[in-house]
This record gives structure tokens, C-alpha cells and sequence, in this order.
């Protein structure tokens, strides 16, 4: 969630960079589980985006969700612009995509029941205005200039800045729309450890994931058109990190890393002073030329933290942050395939020793790969579909070995929630192969028939 981080006093020290991420360490028995998925609004009758204004709007969503279900309003600049109610958050994304940041939940079955919630509401909500929401990795027909933009000042200086860097930072603002996960660690090296897992197996995500086939109205060549767009992005903020893998990773190392990315903004008394471009470094040491004389607190630190984009990445936790938004059944699939690999000590063992002994170059290859071909993909010797099989049967065996039961004991432990999973392991096809099959087929080449069958 794209909102300013509070808190905090004045930086004294490169130590306490490094101290705020270890700030998040947790013992095993307080970890927990926080999923957040993005999807699209749209006009229900002419099936365009919503706009931020008027009586079928997202305003109107945030004002109606407010009004109905209790949540508390977020504002800037007297525009509501998110949502919090007990520990949850609902955002916007820049061309109006709304987010759920969910609470930090001890269980699937848990955070399952607070997609099914959210969702429901806002069914109900969209269904007083005339709107519907979809669940894709990017949008289908609608061109930039359709997408409205947010009034944020955040998204206003990134749009001035995403011309200047890489070739689809606009797409990815406006067009695009993901689920992830945020988990906990326990230690430097067990947050170092699950980086390594997730960056490595992030590809498996984006594959097993992929749900943006179309742009522009017409397939566009990739399965994961919103992973492609990440790898044609700023360079400078996003990727699979491949210094996680040299001896002597910690949490300095990736602060050196932050250090290093560009400057988006600061944000103080409400507003977003612009700082692109600028580095932080200088910032701490009190030249930074946006704020001449003054030196950084640590929720500039913590927002600072939030203008990096690679494959996964660190704060107070750790986020996965490969898959496209989807289906609603797959929004519970997500977290689930994440837990499984990283909360069972034994999984996470197992996810390592299948990668540990992968170069970058396979890495890499495999991200470029599950963007276009998803389970069809191959890269250094390493086929997709076979690997997908491998590391979903660890994470079953992780959330087995959590004997987490649900449904009142109806559901005994939280594998049930890997099944879409396990359908697309036994059949080869993802939700980008389906939808290309309905295009090609029932469709007769007419993507409007989308919404009807894939809407919440």
C-alpha cells in the first residue's frame, strides 16, 4: 500500500538503516501472513474504467464501502483516497486499481476468509453504482489515455519520471494488477535464506500465475504481459537482486542497495516534495537538493523502502511480488503457495537445495521465460512445468506439516487452498492458456465477452 510511513525520529547513523529492517525480526510463533491483491473497476454498461470522480466512481466505492461497512476514510489533499479498518487497508493504485492490503493473519484460512469478505463487499458496493471489478494481470482493451489517474501526489511525480527511465513504467502504473503476499523472518539469515528462495523461484509464481495475455484488445504475445512489462522497467529499482546470492548477504548489503536506487519523493506536512532522481545518500548527509540542510527520519527510510520494485522485497518482511492479479480462487492460492516454501523449516530447506546451485544467468532466464511461455518455459536445462510440479509438492508438504485445520475441522490443514495450483501442474494450462483458448474459440476474437465470465 502506497501511503506515507509515520514515525520514527531523525537518522543519526548509517547502523540504523540496517537496524530498521532487523526491527522486523519475529520468533516463528508470531509470524503471519498478509495478502494483498489488486483488480480493475469498470463501468458496468460501457465497459470502461472507472473514473476518480462522480456517481459511478471510485470515490464513490471508497465513500459507499465507508458508509456501509464501517472502514475508516484516508485522505489527501480532501480526496479520499484509501481505507483502514482493523489492521487492513484498501488503496488505490495509479489508475485507479483497488488494492486490499490485508491484515496480518495467523492462517489461510483466515486470510481467505478476509479476501471472501472484501470481495463481498465490494460486490455489493459496485453493484449500487454500476460497476463491476476484474481480476487480471493487466488491463485488457483500454488504452493509457482511458486509465484515469489517482489524485496522488505520489503517482503525479512518478508519472513526470517513469518517461525518463526504462519503457513501460506508465503501463505498469496504469495497466497492470498483481496479488502478493508479505511474510515474516526470524533472523538476518533467515530473511537472506528466504530472499534466496523467493527471488530464485519467483518465475514459478509468474508462471503459475499468468493472467495477462491482452493488451490493447488483442493477445500481445506474452502470457505475463505485466511480468514483461516489470523486466522493461526502471533498472535501477527492479529485478531478481543478484547480489542475494554472494557470500556475506545481510541486511547492509541490501541497504547499500536501496542507497543506491534513485529518489522519488519526500513527503512532509501532506505533501509530496520532489525529489527525483535524488539520492539518499546525500540526503544523509544533508545535501539533499530538494531539502537543502536537512537530514532523512527513519519513515523517510521506511518510504524510501517502498520506491524499490524488485522480485522481492525486504522491509519489516519480506513481499512476493511475481504473480498476476487473477481469479478469485487464486487469490487464496498465492499466499498459500508462499507459505508452504517458507514457514515450514523443512520446505524452505527443500525450495534452497533445489536452487542453491543455479547461476544468474538460469535465474534470469527462467523470469524472461514464465513471462512468455508461463508452465512452457525452459531455461538453463530447467523446465518450468517440471519445476512447478517439484516446488508446489514442497509447499504442500510445508503446509501439511502446519496441521492448521479449518471450517470448524471441516478442512483439515491448509493444502486445500493449493488446488488451482495443482489443477494447472496436472493440465500444463494456466488462466493466460485459458483465456487465449476462449479468444481463439467461443470468443471469435471478441475480448468484451471477458467481463461477463471473469468479473467478481
Amino acid at each position: 500500500m502506497s501511503i506515507p510511513q509515520q514515525g520514527g525520529g531523525p537518522i543519526e547513523d548509517f547502523a540504523q538503516l540496517a537496524e530498521y529492517l532487523a526491527s522486523g525480526e519475529k520468533p516463528k510463533s508470531d509470524w503471519r501472513i498478509g495478502t494483498e491483491h489488486e483488480k480493475f473497476g469498470y463501468c458496468k454498461d460501457v465497459l470502461k474504467p472507472l473514473p476518480y470522480d462522480g456517481p459511478r466512481s471510485i470515490r464513490a466505492m471508497l465513500e459507499g464501502l465507508q458508509q456501509v461497512f464501517g472502514w475508516e476514510p484516508v485522505l489527501e489533499g480532501g480526496n479520499i483516497i484509501g481505507l483502514t479498518r482493523k489492521g487492513a487497508n484498501v488503496s488505490l493504485e495509479p489508475g485507479g486499481q483497488l488494492e486490499l492490503s490485508g491484515a496480518p493473519l495467523e492462517t489461510l484460512h483466515q486470510t481467505c476468509e478476509e479476501v471472501n469478505e472484501h470481495l463481498t463487499e465490494v460486490h455489493r458496493i459496485a453493484d449500487r453504482i454500476g460497476a463491476k471489478f476484474i481480476g487480471l494481470g493487466a488491463a485488457p482493451e483500454w488504452t493509457a489515455e482511458e486509465m484515469p489517474m489517482m489524485p496522488k501526489g505520489r503517482y503525479r511525480l512518478m508519472n513526470s519520471y517513469m518517461d525518463s527511465v526504462g519503457t513501460m513504467g506508465k503501463t505498469m502504473m496504469y495497466r497492470t494488477c498483481t496479488v502478493q503476499v508479505n511474510l515474516d523472518f526470524s533472523s538476518e539469515a533467515d530473511m537472506v535464506k528466504k530472499m534466496r528462495v523467493a527471488l530464485a523461484l519467483q518465475p514459478v509464481a509468474t508462471a503459475l500465475f499468468a493472467n495477462s495475455p491482452f493488451l490493447d484488445g488483442k493477445p500481445n504475445g506474452m502470457k505475463s504481459w505485466r511480468a514483461n512489462i516489470w523486466q522493461n522497467l526502471d533498472p535501477a529499482r527492479t529485478g531478481m537482486l543478484p547480489f542475494f546470492f554472494e557470500e556475506g548477504m545481510g541486511y547492509e548489503r541490501y541497504v547499500d542497495y536501496v542507497l543506491d536506487v534513485p529518489m522519488y519523493f519526500v513527503y512532509r506536512d501532506g505533501q509530496y516534495i520532489n525529489a527525483l532522481g535524488q539520492s539518499f545518500r546525500d540526503f544523509l548527509k544533508g545535501e539533499l537538493p530538494a531539502l537543502p540542510g536537512e537530514k532523512p527520519t527513519l519513515s523517510d527510510w521506511a518510504d524510501h523502502l517502498t520506491t524499490v520494485f524488485p522480485e522481492a522485497r525486504v522491509k519489516k518482511y519480506i513481499e512476493m511480488r511475481g504473480a498476476d492479479g487473477g481469479p478469485w480462487r487464486r487469490l487464496c492460492a498465492l499466499p498459500a503457495f508462499w507459505v508452504g516454501l517458507m514457514y515450514d523449516q523443512s520446505a524452505l530447506d527443500a525450495a534452497w537445495d533445489l536452487v542453491k546451485h543455479w547461476d544468474a544467468e538460469t535465474r534470469d532466464g527462467l523470469r524472461v521465460a514464465a513471462a512468455k511461455h508461463a508452465l512452457q518455459a525452459e531455461a538453463g536445462g530447467v523446465k518450468m512445468h517440471d519445476l512447478a510440479r517439484e516446488v508446489v509438492a514442497i509447499s504442500k508438504t510445508g503446509l501439511a506439516a502446519r496441521k492448521i485445520p479449518g471450517a470448524g475441522g471441516l478442512i483439515p490443514d491448509e493444502t486445500y487452498f493449493l488446488n488451482a495450483l495443482e489443477e494447472s501442474i496436472d493440465t500444463g494450462r494456466v488462466p493466460a492458456d485459458e483465456l487465449l483458448e476462449k479468444y481463439h474459440g467461443a470468443w471469435k476474437g471478441d475480448l468484451s465477452r471477458i467481463y461477463g465470465e471473469y468479473s467478481y
